[in-house]
């Protein structure tokens, strides 16, 4: 499959093209309106600091479906003795620094999360659209994630932990959470072991871009989720 030269126009090529490996296209830019445009589509970034901007959409994507969120027996007491509280957009922040200094598996170099990037996701949470799970100990933030969210889809974006099993307790949090508003998947990108122990799974390119495209019919929950979720 070609990779395709993004121009200063707004527009991508058809996600579906993208090859094997998942990358679609180079270059472009981090707009908020060509962001909102690649996750409405299935499109997300990811590169080197030193590199072009590189869209992806990967085959299979990889998957939480809320209903199917696994609690293993070790995540258990975690839950029962209430070791972690766990808010939304208290601390956007925070969440996303704290991801910034935790580089993803199989990235050389510097963090992938460069400072455009974080200028871009700061500015998407400031429209409502991009979300922080906090998980705390003792008031301290001891883990987290974020991402965007668009109908009844949440396209996770990273997380990190500072003390065992934190961020695992966020995503479960999360999950239990958007399961009761009846959303129909959160975004994983791309596998890790830690996300299929929490019951992640891969699905077909064509299968997961279906399931956008019918998202498109649901409405978005725009600004703050910590009532909304906790309520």
């Amino acid at each position: 499959m070609p990779i395709f030269w993004l121009t200063e126009e707004l527009d991508f090529p058809d996600p579906d093209l993208a090859g094997e490996e998942g990358i679609l296209a180079v270059g472009g830019d981090l707009s908020i309106s060509r962001l909102l445009l690649a996750y409405k589509i299935g499109l997300y970034p990811w590169f080197n600091p030193e590199d072009p901007i590189i869209w992806w959409c990967p085959d299979p994507r990889f998957v939480i479906f809320p209903d199917e969120i696994k609690v293993s027996k070790s995540m258990r007491p975690y839950f029962n003795q209430k070791k972690f509280k766990v808010t939304f957009d208290q601390d956007f922040e925070g969440v996303i620094d704290g991801c910034q200094q935790t580089p993803r598996k199989g990235q050389t170099g510097s963090t992938w999360l460069t400072d455009d990037m974080k200028s871009s996701f700061m500015e998407l949470h400031k429209m409502g659209i991009c979300h922080s799970v906090e998980v705390w100990k003792d008031d301290e933030l001891v883990g987290g994630l974020y991402g965007n969210s668009m109908g009844k889809c949440f396209y996770g974006e990273s997380m990190f932990s500072k003390v065992s099993n934190a961020s695992k307790f966020g995503v479960i949090t999360l999950a239990k959470k958007l399961k009761e508003k009846k959303f129909r998947l959160i975004d994983c990108q791309q596998p890790t072991d830690h996300l299929v122990s929490l019951g992640a799974r891969g699905i077909p390119r064509k299968e997961f871009l279906s399931i956008l495209k019918e998202n498109e019919e649901e409405e978005t929950k725009i600004g703050n989720w910590n009532d909304w979720l906790n309520g």
